[in-house]
């Protein structure tokens, strides 16, 4: 603590002024006190109430950083924080061989910022920072062009149609068109199926009958499209079946739940093959990622009639194409405890190549392995400084400013092909990377284990080899980003429905996930995909046909015919 009565609309002191205190907050009062009768009773309680206040202030940290809504830190702010940083009086140096320590310190610290290039005054927002954006005005979206128009003729009031001046009728020239955004009410239709049936009138043959309309179940009394709606609305959108039954309601259709829940099991069963094949496919894949989540299980048997299961989430990235899957197992081990259920150990015994993870110690095994290639993710390694500034430490502004050079450089090469991206990663990033490295071999051997920063540092020592691994492939991402961006959607829906009946229902749930992840990485509309997919899997369908319905491949496909269909009515 730095004791600075100084305020910056103060004129400078004069020239015989006495000097100000600076320093530790005891330091300063101990000056002051000098031989003063009560020195020691008096040092004693401000003591205490500086360890008071210094355990207040960390407990506010952690409060703080348990509530915030985001990690990101912007330039401004480690702008600020370094300014901090560079302006706090530094400790005296000590004597002998330390010294040598210190300097090299100190050095460090000078090397990163200068890497970092965070106060080059090249990013917008340190300009943000010093000139305040002038006050945003409200304003209107544009209707989008794509969107239906429905005309609404508004006729001149009978009052007004009379010319005043002759009190003849007024025509109508040319009307005033203005486009407003509006929705129309959503409505519950019964489809009536009209078969057509042919017989020969002649010889009285055999008739034939159009066959069934679509639905999930033959002879269903749903359709694809409602059908379709269920599943996304509480595995997309977080509606359970309790408040979706409520809205069919308002709509003129009362559902039961255990019909609903019936909907969301058969529908679950048909894309069970897709789901395979998506899982297949991602193991397989030239890059892998792998995260986990949690989800709470319905069981009597144990405390408070609930226990934690787990939903494993992997991304599978080829030249092109993004699938996603997910796997439910009962409990929180890295292999399945029940018959049929893999965990992630389970999983990765199955892979080869590049996979990115965080450090968790469930996959030390696996990646022993010397044909499985651990890529680490500064996502968590950057997420450990972060909560060291959030906990007052400003040393912490120096990595942080570092991996946002990094991430600024991934953001302007992330057009590039494969080999350019690796050529710039080489030249820019890795020199940042460097600094970044010696600094935190350097700071690791005298900062206390236990501190915040202190486990940021080892965390990034002990894993740094699996961390720079994105140095060596330009198609390597730098962290695992793309699979815990999944698991906020999980997450989402998760609180809403509170937790899975049992562990067929978060097999299920896992299969939903799979799907409906998948669509959102390919760009796909869930319930499009869902209507067109259905019906092929009431029937029979061969295994070489089930990538094709991947989502990915699925648009392509769309996208392919859709491309083909211009061409040829152009031509």
């Amino acid at each position: 603590m730095v004791i600075d009565t100084s305020s910056p609309d103060e004129t400078k002191p004069a020239a015989n002024a006495e000097p100000e205190l600076r320093g530790p907050v005891l330091d300063v009062l101990r000056t002051l006190l000098g031989d003063f009768q009560e020195r020691d009773a008096v040092l004693s309680i401000f003591s205490q109430l500086v360890a008071r206040n210094a355990d207040l202030e960390r407990r506010v940290a952690r409060l703080g950083a348990r509530f915030k809504p985001s990690e990101q830190v912007s330039t401004a702010q480690l702008v600020l924080f370094l300014d901090a940083l560079m302006r706090r009086p530094a400790p005296p140096a000590p004597e002998g061989e330390a010294s040598d320590e210190y300097a090299a310190l100190v050095a460090a610290d000078d090397e990163l910022r200068t890497a970092s290039g965070i106060d080059d005054g090249e990013d917008d927002d340190v300009t943000k920072l010093r000139t305040p954006p002038p006050p945003r005005q409200p304003r209107s979206p544009t209707p989008p062009a794509h969107l239906r128009r429905v005309d609404n003729p508004i006729a001149v009031p009978a009052g007004q149609r009379a010319c005043p001046t002759c009190g003849g009728d007024r025509q109508c020239i040319e009307p005033h068109v203005t486009e407003v955004i509006e929705l129309l009410p959503p409505e519950v239709i019964v489809r009536r199926d009209i078969r057509e049936e042919l017989t020969c009138v002649a010889c009285k043959g055999e008739p034939v009958r159009a066959p069934a309309g679509e639905t999930v179940v033959p002879n269903g009394k749903l359709g694809l499209g409602l059908v379709a709606s269920i599943l996304v609305e509480k595995y997309l959108d977080g509606l359970p079946l309790h408040r979706q039954r409520d809205r069919y309601r308002r709509l003129g259709l009362d559902i039961a739940v255990s019909t609903l829940a019936d909907q969301v099991q058969w529908c679950t069963d048909l894309l069970q093959p897709v789901w395979r094949a998506l899982l297949a496919g991602i193991i397989d894949a030239r890059v892998m990622h792998l995260d986990g989540t949690s989800l709470p299980v319905q069981d009597s048997e144990a405390a408070g009639g609930k226990r934690i299961g787990a939903l494993w989430g992997y991304v599978g990235v080829n030249a092109g194409e993004v699938m996603a899957a997910y796997l439910y197992v009962s409990s929180g081990k890295k292999t399945g405890q029940r018959p049929n259920e893999r965990g992630p150990e389970d999983i990765l015994a199955l892979r080869t190549g590049l996979t990115v993870a965080d450090a968790s110690n469930l996959f030390d095994a696996s990646f022993a392995r010397p044909e499985l290639l651990e890529c680490g993710c500064n996502m968590h390694a950057r997420r450990y400084f972060v909560k060291a500034l959030d906990a007052g430490d400003q040393r912490a502004a120096l990595p942080l400013a570092a991996y946002k050079r990094l991430y600024k450089i991934e953001h302007e090469i992330r057009d590039l092909d494969d080999d350019a991206k690796l050529a710039a990663r080489r030249a820019r990033s890795k020199p940042v990377w460097d600094q970044l490295a010696k600094w935190c071999a350097l700071r690791k051997q005298h900062e206390p284990p236990a501190s915040k920063l202190g486990v940021a540092l080892r965390y990034f020592t002990n894993h740094q080899v699996a961390l720079a691994r994105f140095l060596d492939y330009g198609f390597l991402p730098l962290d695992n980003g793309i699979v815990e961006r999944l698991h906020v959607r999980t997450a989402l829906t998760r609180k809403n429905f509170l937790f899975a009946g049992s562990d067929a229902g978060g097999e299920r749930a896992a299969i939903a996930y799979s799907i409906l992840g998948s669509c959102r990485l390919a760009g796909v509309d869930p319930r499009e995909y869902l209507a067109d997919v259905l019906p092929r899997l009431t029937g029979r369908i061969r295994l070489v046909d089930l990538p094709s319905l991947l989502p990915s491949r699925w648009a392509a496909e769309r996208a392919a015919a859709s491309t083909a269909a211009a061409a040829a009515a152009q031509g």
